[in-house]
């Protein structure tokens, strides 16, 4: 009796009607294969997939603007807005300075999980200079915060500022207080705001 049970074969498996294959085929469909009339016409870049844009206009000067890039994990990326000022001098930039009077930016070295030795600035506190054929400028901080990391690349690449100082130009990373964000948040321009003032982003 034994042997006959386990020679009896599983019963097969229930079919699915055809109108049910079509409905999850067409389901599935949707979420692999998106509607070409619900795209972008450009793939957003990878710093408006991960940042919160934010800008401020003539910060302490005239033609002082900056943008300050925030990602979900409260990191702040400072660095020139496209309408600063020195973007506009004849040549470009042609230096950068983290020279700033009492401390020296570049010769900061952050360590750790706890950030040791990192400097905590003031949003008007000097960051850095900028300097073009026949001027210099000086760059603010625009956040209370950690300063975690200089951009020492534009050092040796200052050009980096004139052709890509929203990505590889950026010039510091901070890392504000939460309460601190909150309390300089709204004097910034959102990326729209900012646009319309400048005619440029």
């Amino acid at each position: 009796m034994a042997e006959e049970s386990a020679t009896i074969d599983a019963p097969p498996p229930p079919e699915r009607s055809p109108q049910l294959e079509s409905a999850v085929d067409e389901e599935t469909r949707a979420l692999i294969v998106p509607d070409p009339s619900d795209l972008p016409p450009f793939p957003p870049s990878a710093v408006e997939a991960n940042f919160a844009r934010y800008f401020v206009a003539d910060f302490l000067n005239p033609g002082h603007d900056q943008y300050v890039y925030r990602h979900p994990n409260g990191l702040c990326v400072v660095g020139l807005a496209p309408a600063h000022i020195a973007l506009k001098e004849e040549g470009g930039i042609t230096s950068v300075d983290f020279n700033v009077g009492k401390s020296d930016r570049s010769e900061m070295k952050v360590t750790g999980k706890r950030k040791r030795n990192a400097q905590h600035l003031q949003e008007n506190s000097a960051l850095c200079k900028v300097c073009t054929n026949g001027n210099s400028f000086v760059v603010r901080c625009c956040v209370k915060g950690s300063l975690l990391e200089i951009n020492d690349r534009l050092i040796k690449q200052p050009d980096l500022l004139n052709t890509s100082a929203d990505r590889e130009g950026y010039i510091a990373i901070f890392m504000p207080k939460p309460a601190d964000w909150l309390k300089i948040k709204d004097k910034f321009l959102s990326y729209d705001d900012y646009k319309n003032l400048r005619g440029t982003c």
